[in-house]
């Protein structure tokens, strides 16, 4: 028998155990190669693709379409397996697998405790972000984790809906917009109006000339100058390039990678993040309204002074992650800041933030608002297939 992974590797397996499999919504999706992804079948088997391997710290892996053989091999290590089969060779010794290579929605997955172990690679679980940093000789790379069963390329990808959520004494109406981000064909993407900083542009402009499916304003801008030019503010990517920068701004930024792996991040954490070739995309707003799960906020440490986030009730736009990778876009109107929390709690999200708000505040899907803003908007994230 192969020996297992390492204890470190036993734990990770262990927690995605709890965690829930996707479950998309209602787009249909046209083909598409899907993320790179670590994924944990029904039996807390985990897997990784062939592809993402190849390359991955010196590591060459090949696949024989005749044959149906796989040659893993990095360094002085080697592994060799057959698609389907249980027998496979370690550094030249015979050893038998406890899960097997298999492909699905075109993809080659190896198990990833018998690679780990051959090519003595390190597994690190991150419970923020339900992903795993692969660490080896000096070098790492973080995959999103999908647990249950994989999201097929003709599923849908995303659902609309309307929902009332009780905040003490108060009832709150609410549009979302569920996104499943492992799925195939969604992309996401910060988009400014006019492709340009400082224009302005309807919300539905932005989302229809991005063949979005659907769109959110994303963050505060200059919406009462006189002038032509209305600043942004905040971080903006799009596509690793960097549209507008915000040295020394505390507030929380919303980031993702190529494989759609979302996460919060602080704004004095994020030049540092940004330089390092990680980051996709990402827009600035705040304040931070939930950290795993749990009402966190500290809107003064994120720099807000305005009464309209740190006291005040209005219309709300917030976006929020879950813990199997879905993007919940969310609108409602007349909460506080710590109304807007427990409703992102009550929604589902795990890790969540406060968008612009106000006239801003718009939510779009389907080729229709749900919720129709009050003025032109300076930037949204709008997910498209």
């Amino acid at each position: 028998m192969l020996k297992k992974c390492s204890t470190l590797c036993l734990i990770l397996l262990l927690l995605l155990t709890g965690l829930p499999s996707l479950q998309p919504g209602s787009l249909a999706s046209a083909s598409a190669a899907p993320k790179n992804a670590v994924f944990v079948d029904k039996s807390s088997q985990s897997f990784i693709p062939l592809r993402f391997l190849n390359g991955l710290f010196g590591i060459t892996s090949v696949l024989n379409p005749a044959t149906k053989e796989i040659e893993i091999s990095g360094g002085n290590s080697s592994i060799l397996l057959t698609m389907g089969q249980a027998s496979a060779t370690v550094n030249g010794k015979a050893v038998t697998l406890t899960a097997l290579p298999f492909s699905g929605n075109g993809t080659t997955y190896v198990p990833l405790s018998a690679v780990s172990t051959a090519m003595g690679i390190g597994l690190k679980w991150n419970k923020e972000t339900a992903s795993v940093t692969l660490s080896a000789a000096g070098e790492e790379a973080v995959l999103p984790v999908v647990s249950g069963a994989l999201v097929k390329q003709d599923a849908p990808a995303a659902v609309s809906g309307k929902h009332t959520y009780k905040v003490g004494s108060r009832s709150f109406s609410v549009q979302t917009v569920t996104v499943s981000l492992m799925h195939p064909s969604v992309r996401l993407d910060a988009v400014l109006a006019g492709n340009t900083v400082g224009k302005t542009e309807a919300l539905g402009s932005i989302a229809k000339r991005s063949g979005a499916v659907a769109a959110i304003n994303g963050t505060f801008f200059d919406a009462y100058t006189s002038g032509a030019y209305k600043a942004p503010y905040g971080y903006i990517v799009s596509g690793g390039k960097m549209l507008k920068n915000s040295p020394g701004d505390k507030r929380a930024v919303f980031a993702y990678d190529r494989n759609l792996l979302a996460e919060l991040i602080p704004g004095s954490e994020f030049s540092a993040r940004y330089q390092s070739g990680s980051i996709e995309g990402a827009i600035q707003a705040g304040p931070r309204l939930l950290v795993n799960g749990a009402v966190s906020l500290n809107v003064a440490a994120e720099g807000f002074k305005d009464p309209k986030i740190l006291t005040g009730g209005g219309a709300r736009s917030a976006l929020g992650i879950t813990r199997d990778h879905k993007l919940i876009l969310l609108t409602t109107g007349g909460a506080t800041i710590p109304q807007l929390a427990q409703i992102m709690k009550q929604a589902g999200a795990y890790q969540a933030m406060n968008l612009d708000g106000g006239a801003s505040s718009g939510l779009y899907f389907n080729g229709k608002y749900l919720t129709s803003p009050g003025r032109l908007i300076s930037n949204a994230l709008v997910v498209t297939k």
